[in-house]
């Protein structure tokens, strides 16, 4: 066990620490490069997933499970944070919204091989469209839906899903051009949260451990609801485990920023938390491995 463990993280810690030493030693401008990442290479990687994904009421289970995922959090954090005196708006979105991509996807795709791929971008479409939907609505006044419509990921998901639906086969040369430009966002997501790392204060260490605690609080009892309610497949029930309490997303960290929502607070959760998995993963992954 201890073997598959560390084969299955040796690649991703790997990619992550060029990201740190990137980001030390280079210091590039990575807001591009996200840029281009979440508007190209992952919308391609999306379609050329969903497009392909056998769909049926099997999907159904998976789909509630990853609400569960998400809403679950956002009500037991209404007593947390009244209890503890907290920002709600503030400290609610990191424990509903994970590293769903980032640390995700490949995580999933070597722990589970290439079968887990698909469902790990359902996942992902799922936790991006309630983000900046749900999420949004959580933190600001106006109307998100907008923001939903015209979001390169949710248009690529819904088009590969249509044609998906509908039967409508994708022109061989486009499926594969699409499929290579989606293989570029795994490594960039890698790289860029490694590089991440360089922005870690010490001085947050505290937040980020809270955030950390209570991501495994919210995740695991959102999971164990999930394990009792939900009737999922083992690889299902393996993914939705670690999904349910990975990290915070850095997304969260940009949406503070954006609406002026104690954003080094948040940063200082994202941060450590996507950094303490280093020690909570592999426990996480034993545990999901142990169900097969």
């Amino acid at each position: 066990m201890l073997n598959q463990v560390v084969s299955i993280l040796f690649p991703i810690l790997g990619l992550a620490f060029v990201g740190l030493c990137i980001g030390h030693f280079i210091k590039p401008d990575f807001r591009p490069i996200n840029r281009l990442n979440i508007d190209a290479f992952v919308p391609a990687l999306v379609f050329s997933s969903l497009v392909v994904m056998p769909l049926d009421i099997e999907q159904i289970p998976l789909l509630t499970a990853s609400l569960f995922a998400v809403l679950i959090p956002a009500l037991l954090m209404l007593p947390i944070c009244y209890f503890f005196k907290l920002n709600y708006k503030v400290w609610t979105p990191p424990q509903m919204f994970r590293n769903s991509g980032n640390l995700a996807i490949p995580l999933f795709t070597y722990a589970f091989g290439e079968t887990a791929i698909a469902p790990a971008v359902l996942l992902f479409v799922m936790s991006s469209c309630l983000h900046f939907s749900v999420g949004l609505a959580l933190i600001s006044k106006g109307n998100p839906l907008l923001q939903v419509a015209r979001m390169p990921i949710f248009l690529s998901a819904a088009l590969a899903l249509t044609l998906n639906l509908m039967g409508i086969g994708v022109w061989e040369p486009l499926y594969n051009a699409t499929s290579l430009l989606g293989q570029a966002a795994i490594p960039i997501m890698l790289v860029s949260l490694g590089a991440q790392m360089c922005n870690i204060k010490m001085s947050g260490l505290k937040t980020g451990l809270w955030c950390t605690g209570l991501s495994i609080l919210t995740g695991g009892i959102a999971f164990l609801l999930i394990y009792l309610l939900i009737p999922l497949s083992t690889l299902h029930l393996q993914m939705m485990l670690l999904f349910a309490m990975f990290p915070p997303a850095v997304m969260n960290y940009m949406f503070a920023e954006r609406f002026d929502l104690e954003p080094e607070k948040v940063a200082s959760m994202v941060l450590f938390s996507n950094f303490l998995c280093i020690i909570t993963l592999p426990i996480m992954l034993t545990v999901a491995l142990s169900f097969s």
